[in-house]
């Protein structure tokens, strides 16, 4: 992240936030599985398989199915950055905005729409075809803390932890938000992630035509 351009720092935070805002409201809509936080899915998926001892169980096919949705999500991202370098930033989070507002719709099958939108929010900040800044998946940004506060002890940098704090600390207010209000508002509650992915889109556009 420190190594990106610090005016994209603030959309990066801001993301975090959408994200963490949205898994929640997933975890609590589908019954505890996660729909960003596909480490924990992985997870449990090992678990349900070793547990089901040779039964069939429909949490290891749920769980199946959102892990691939998820990476079809970021296909799909990817593959816009790859077609538009310069704006596909700004048509992967227009993609994000359409894909939460038909999970907002209801429940169902167009809840998993939220799978695919998170997936395809990695590929919001990308650098040499690979991740710069993560967004929707906050271990590695605790990694990062750790390993700057050490240096900074060593004597080898002071502030660099800083940004990643800020990341981690937007995703967790996101998620406390989204647990908030979901159960006063239910699967609505995403309109509101929709229009911040809208922002956050036109706050794209705008720093990629800042000289």
């Amino acid at each position: 992240m420190i190594r990106s351009d610090r005016r994209f720092w603030p959309l990066a935070t801001g993301l975090a936030l959408l994200a963490g805002y949205v898994d929640a409201i997933g975890f609590q809509h589908l019954g505890g599985y996660f729909v960003s936080f596909m480490s924990g899915n992985g997870t449990m998926l090992a678990v349900h398989i070793v547990s089901a001892e040779g039964r069939p169980s429909g949490a290891v096919s749920i769980l199946a199915l959102l892990l691939g949705l998820f990476v079809g999500g970021v296909m799909i991202g990817t593959l816009i950055r790859l077609a538009s370098p310069r704006y596909g930033q700004v048509a992967v989070l227009m993609l994000v905005a359409m894909l939460l507002a038909v999970a907002a719709g209801g429940g169902g099958w167009p809840a998993l729409a939220m799978v695919v939108a998170m997936g395809a929010l990695n590929a919001t900040f990308e650098r040499d075809g690979e991740v710069s800044i993560g967004v929707t998946y906050m271990t590695g940004t605790l990694v990062k803390i750790g390993q700057h506060l050490a240096r900074m002890i060593a004597g080898r940098g002071r502030w660099a932890w800083v940004p990643y704090l800020a990341l981690w600390a937007g995703f967790l207010l996101g998620a406390g938000l989204g647990a908030w209000l979901f159960p006063w508002c239910g699967m609505v509650a995403l309109a509101a992630a929709s229009g911040a992915a809208l922002i956050g889109a036109g706050a794209s556009w705008w720093l990629h035509r800042a000289p």
